[in-house]
């Protein structure tokens, strides 16, 4: 690839990340963190758990950012009654012609962004039944494997506040997330300008930005290809490692509070990120603050706290922001 062709390639994807900005922020509010790391997520075909309390636009937002790529969506509310085959299809009989036969009905799995609205509230074999579709892509019924649609996220929430009735993720779920997002509640001017639009007569018209699936697929190949040198992806290895509580170059609070540190899954996406961030600021290469800057959403749903930690109220984010100053 030449510099100038690289450059025009930068060029275009800044636009394009620019652009679905603004078209999302015609419906949304505030949340810039958010958006930024499900745009993210987005070109970097990775799945994310955005937690927060219910009535903070999660649904909203999920649905704009489809309908701003221009995206098939669908969205499926989990329950504990959910079943598996409700997420990836089952097997119908079907008569034609005098004869009966077996036809795949898909479920809702088979589209480009899956919103699984309130994940935690589904048992775990519902849960489970994703974890196919999300590490490789395709959902096996009856012993026949189906691909998903290119590009497949899913975009899960979870509500922290209502625990009652509800099935924590287990750590091999939550590490197939490449982000978890945190939605905060908005302030008092937000809240204002969520009133002004949500009370008027008409919402706003989101525009497609992305042409085509297939233009999507352009760019996540972009975002492949930035290199990184091997000195800036030893700072990836070494925030890894240091929540590690029995590697040498830990940082204290994962010697004493941490049972299982971030896995390789996290290193991978310390550098996706990092990619697209290098490319937002017009970079073709990552340098280490593009790493830094996906650390805590990249990290904090991968550390596992012991005992005492869980006890002290240690956060897993605390664990990250050490490791940030002290490797």
């Amino acid at each position: 690839m030449t510099p100038t062709h690289a450059e025009a390639q930068v060029d275009d994807f800044r636009q394009t990340y620019r652009n679905l900005e603004t078209e999302i922020g015609k419906a949304v509010v505030g949340q810039a963190d958010v958006v930024r790391g499900l745009l993210t997520a987005l070109f970097a075909e990775g799945h994310v758990l955005l937690e927060g309390a219910p009535g903070l636009g999660k649904t909203m937002l999920v649905r704009t950012i489809a309908r701003a790529a221009g995206l098939e969506f669908a969205r499926v509310q989990f329950t504990p009654d959910l079943m598996p085959a409700d997420i990836v299809g089952t097997n119908l009989i079907v008569e034609e012609n005098g004869h009966k036969t077996f036809q795949f009905q898909r479920g809702p799995v088979f589209t480009n962004i899956l919103l699984a609205d309130e994940i935690n509230r589904a048992t775990p074999k519902t849960q489970s039944a994703l974890l196919e579709a999300m590490q490789e892509r395709h959902a096996t019924v009856s012993g026949v494997q189906h691909a998903v649609p290119s590009p497949f996220l899913v975009l899960a929430t979870q509500n922290p506040i209502e625990m009652e009735g509800t099935y924590p993720l287990p750590e091999a779920q939550l590490d197939r997330f490449l982000l978890k997002l945190i939605v905060n509640y908005p302030s008092g001017e937000e809240l204002h300008e969520i009133l002004d639009r949500t009370t008027a007569a008409a919402g706003a018209e989101i525009g497609r930005v992305l042409d085509s699936a297939e233009s999507l697929r352009e760019f996540q190949h972009l975002v492949r290809e930035v290199p990184v040198v091997r000195e800036v992806q030893e700072r990836a290895v070494s925030l890894v490692m240091a929540t590690h509580p029995a590697n040498p170059n830990a940082v204290e609070n994962a010697r004493r509070f941490v049972r299982y540190g971030a896995s390789p899954r996290g290193a991978q996406a310390l550098i996706l990120c990092a990619k697209i961030h290098a490319l937002m600021a017009g970079r073709y290469h990552v340098a280490r603050a593009d790493i830094d800057s996906a650390a805590v959403p990249a990290l904090r749903h991968r550390i596992v706290l012991n005992f005492e930690g869980e006890a002290e109220g240690v956060t897993t984010e605390q664990i990250v922001t050490e490791a940030l100053a002290r490797t």
